[in-house]
């Protein structure tokens, strides 16, 4: 630990005002989880396309969504202990040329069932690293005052843009070009890739934690023009500590113990929702009479309606009008009822509200539970945090689009599929809920979370 003379680099952190450099990191990070939301969403688009030609069961059809899912929950469980040990910067850049190369080696290899979920795996892998890792950097860079908003804008905007990117393609490029066209029009990732390589610098704390102050005083000097000779010459001290080898043992120490498993429980119940509704929806609302204009157009009325509801969750958060915990779960249960209401309607317009209802709860307080999770834990380990809540919550989405198939397979019907969803985010609600009746969250390690 460094000394404790010379200017609190959190405090300069904090204090500072959202400056163009903020902003254009910011775009960054909402450019590269654009790309991870629609490398994410767009297998929902080739179901449609391969089913038959490939000879699928639904159990299988589920399948291609969930093997990138697979790769997804090893990226994100494992690249926390390397960002919190060679830093944020790198270990983005990996994730992205992961997703770069894998993107076009599916458009041009994935021939059948086999080649295209183990292309999809590999590619998950980098797909781990980039939304956890993304909502890290932006924790890490934003002023805390605006860090649930700068969050929503730098990360929920990109994967939920990158989602409706997802569907756009789907519906009127595929018919032409085939589902191949979703994978080609990813590769538009490489020159981000490039533009990242030269202007993304590395995370402040990590630096302070790293110990790496020279670097630290140049990105200071950045962010805070007005104090660039302040910086120049005085001492920089930090409370940070470097990253411990054991981070699993970190966020299960008793500190941390019931945050930790209180938010993969929710996680996972939550993307369990998520993943098997996203997944499945184009396919069960052909089902159900809608067009197929009007049922892939669904999966982007759920990441536009996302958006916003993860903003108007973050703008509650940040000005502590309630609980981050409390509101959550009042996302949740809203947005489970509503899903398990499609069981007893069926008509367009119902349809659309309850689809746009179940994005702006469920989707919108997954995005808002990501920046919950950041701010729970100290920089030494934070990377780690994020990587383990999105990675078990990857299990639940792995579980989500292939429990939805079985339940088709076995009932031949879609009403079990909002039952399951349903019931999965109004349990999540209780489980993220519980966190609520504690009467000091301070001294759980949730303090910069309220």
């Amino acid at each position: 630990m460094s000394s404790q003379t010379g200017i609190d680099v959190h405090e300069e952190l904090a204090g500072a005002a959202v400056t163009p450099l903020h902003k254009v990191l910011g775009v960054l990070i909402t450019l590269i989880t654009l790309f991870d939301g629609y490398d994410t969403f767009n297998p929902a688009y080739v179901i449609h396309y391969v089913m038959k030609p490939w000879g699928l069961l639904p159990s299988q059809a589920g399948l291609l969504v969930s093997s990138g899912l697979i790769g997804f929950l090893f990226g994100a469980m494992g690249h926390g202990m390397a960002a919190d040990r060679f830093g944020r910067r790198s270990t983005l850049l990996a994730g992205l040329w992961i997703v770069n190369v894998l993107t076009l080696l599916t458009a041009l290899f994935a021939t059948d069932f086999v080649s295209f979920c183990i292309l999809r795996f590999i590619t998950g892998l980098g797909l781990g690293i980039l939304l956890p890792l993304g909502t890290t950097y932006i924790n890490e860079l934003a002023p805390p005052r605006v860090s649930n908003r700068f969050s929503l804008w730098g990360v929920t905007l990109g994967w939920s843009l990158g989602g409706v990117f997802a569907s756009l393609v789907g519906v009127f490029l595929t018919p032409r070009f085939g589902w191949q066209v979703l994978y080609y029009v990813g590769t538009l990732s490489i020159p981000l890739t490039l533009v990242v390589h030269a202007v993304l610098p590395e995370s402040p704390k990590f630096l302070a934690s790293a110990g790496r102050m020279d670097e630290l005083r140049a990105l200071l000097s950045r962010l805070r023009p007005e104090r660039k000779g302040v910086y120049e010459n005085a001492p920089l001290r930090t409370t940070e500590e470097p990253a411990r080898h054991n981070t699993i043992a970190a966020l299960l120490a008793p500190r941390y113990r019931r945050v930790s498993l209180t938010i993969w429980a929710t996680a996972f119940l939550s993307l369990f929702a998520i993943f098997g509704l996203v997944g499945w929806i184009p396919t069960v609302m052909i089902r159900r009479g809608e067009t197929f204009a009007a049922s892939f157009g669904f999966g982007a009325l759920m990441q536009a309606t996302s958006f916003f509801g993860g903003l108007a969750l973050a703008m509650l958060a940040d000005r502590g009008i309630a609980s981050t915990p409390r509101v959550l779960g009042i996302w949740f249960v809203v947005g489970g009822l509503a899903v398990g209401s499609l069981v007893f309607v069926n008509w367009h317009g119902f349809n659309l509200a309850i689809v746009a209802v179940a994005g702006f709860c469920i989707i919108g307080a997954q995005h808002v539970l990501n920046n919950f999770t950041a701010n729970s834990y100290e920089t030494g380990f934070r990377a780690s945090g994020v990587g383990m809540e999105l990675g078990v919550g990857r299990v639940g989405a792995i579980l989500g689009p292939y429990v939805i198939g079985l339940l088709q397979q076995a009932t031949g019907g879609p009403e079990p599929v909002f039952w399951a969803i349903g019931g999965a985010a109004v349990v999540a609600a209780l489980v993220i809920g519980s966190l609520a009746m504690q009467t000091s969250v301070a001294g759980v390690g949730l303090a910069a979370a309220e």
